[in-house]
C-alpha cells in the first residue's frame, strides 16, 4: 500500500516520516529518535504554554507593549505599542521592525513598517513570535525551555527532550528580542502532536485546556495558499495547506523551515509527522513535495480502509 510513498521519500531528502492513529503507528521511516531542528515549530510549542498560563490567569491577552514596556532598537511608536498580546499571539501586531531569526520568506512578505495599525493585517513576522517569548519571560518568570519540560514534556512522556542542550535563546543583531529554538526527537514530537489531538489531555490529565486547544487551532486569519492561521498554529482552510494536496477540514499543524511539520487530522485521528536533516547545509523539503507526500499517504491509507 505504502510503496509510492517509499519511494518518494527515497528520492528527496526526507530524513524522518512518522504516521500515527491513536496508539498504534501505521507507517515509519528513518531514525525518530534523532534530535532534528524545529525551526518555527517552536512557536506552537509557546502557544501551548500560552495557554496553559493564560488559564491560570498569568498570562493576559489584552495587555498592551505599552503597559508592559516593550520595544525594540529602532524604538515603536505610539500606534505600534498599541498592540495587544493577543495581536502578537494571532501574528496581527501590525509591527514590521526587524526581527531575528527570519528566514528570506519571512523578509519578503513583510510591509513596510507603519502601513497597518494593530489588528488590522496578518503577516506571519517573526518580531511578533520573538516578542511573545520576551512577554512570556516577564509576566511567568518562567525560561521557555524549563517551563516546556515541566509542563509538556515530562508528563506527556517525552523520551529524548533535555531542556538545557534542546531548547535556548538566540538573540541577534535586529532586534533585543531573542529566538527561542528548539530540537526535538520525531517520536517526542508526535506525542505533541498526539496531546493537541486528545485535546490537551494526556492519561486522564489536562495538560492544556482544552478550550485553549480550540481557540489556537481555529482558522482566525485568512493565509492565502497556506490555508489560515490560528494562535501560532496553521490551519487547514477549504482543504487549503498544502499544494496539491486535499486536507480534512479542522486539520492544523506546525511547521518548520526546510518540511518540517507536525501535521493533526482531527477527523481521521491522524497525527503526521515529517523531518528533514536541515542541520546540514542545502537539506530541504519543499511545499510541493510536501503536497505530494501527503496525497500519496492519503491515498495509501484510503486504500489500506478499501481493502480492510
Amino acid at each position: 500500500m505504502f510503496d509510492d510513498l517509499e519511494k518518494q521519500l527515497a528520492r528527496q531528502q526526507s530524513a524522518v516520516l512518522l504516521v500515527a492513529r491513536g496508539n498504534e503507528i501505521l507507517f515509519r521511516y528513518g531514525d525518530e529518535t534523532t534530535r532534528y531542528p524545529c525551526h518555527s515549530m517552536r512557536k506552537s510549542f509557546l502557544s501551548a504554554l500560552i495557554g496553559c498560563a493564560e488559564a491560570e490567569g498569568r498570562f493576559d491577552l489584552s495587555l498592551t507593549l505599552e503597559a508592559l514596556g516593550i520595544d525594540d532598537r529602532q524604538g515603536l511608536s505610539a500606534v505600534e505599542k498599541q498592540a495587544t498580546l493577543y495581536d502578537l499571539l494571532t501574528a496581527r501586531s501590525g509591527i514590521y521592525h526587524p526581527a531575528n531569526y527570519e528566514t528570506p520568506w519571512m523578509q519578503r512578505i513583510k510591509p513596510p513598517r507603519h502601513c497597518f495599525a494593530p489588528g488590522e493585517n496578518w503577516c506571519y513576522s517573526n518580531w511578533d513570535f520573538n516578542a511573545l517569548g520576551t512577554a512570556w519571560r516577564q509576566l511567568t518568570g518562567e525560561a521557555i525551555n524549563q517551563a516546556f519540560a515541566t509542563r509538556i514534556a515530562e508528563p506527556i512522556g517525552m523520551q529524548d527532550y533535555r531542556p538545557q542542550e534542546d531548547s535556548w535563546l538566540e538573540p541577534g543583531s535586529h532586534s533585543q528580542h531573542p529566538a527561542y529554538p528548539f530540537s526535538l526527537s520525531s517520536r517526542d514530537l508526535l506525542r505533541f502532536g498526539q496531546l493537541f489531538l486528545q485535546q490537551g489531555c494526556w492519561a486522564g490529565k489536562q495538560v492544556i485546556p482544552a478550550h485553549w486547544v480550540d481557540l489556537s487551532t481555529a482558522p482566525i486569519s485568512h493565509a492565502g495558499a497556506r490555508g489560515a492561521y490560528g494562535f501560532m498554529w496553521w490551519v487547514t482552510r477549504d482543504s487549503v495547506a498544502w499544494p496539491l494536496a486535499i486536507l480534512s477540514e479542522g486539520s492544523f499543524s506546525a511547521q518548520g523551515a526546510g518540511g518540517h511539520f507536525c501535521l493533526v487530522v482531527p477527523s481521521h485521528q491522524l497525527v503526521v509527522v515529517h523531518r528533514v536533516d536541515t542541520r546540514q547545509p542545502g537539506q530541504e523539503v519543499n511545499r510541493y513535495q510536501i503536497g505530494q507526500l501527503l496525497h500519496s499517504l492519503f491515498s495509501a491509507l484510503k486504500a489500506q480502509e478499501l481493502a480492510s
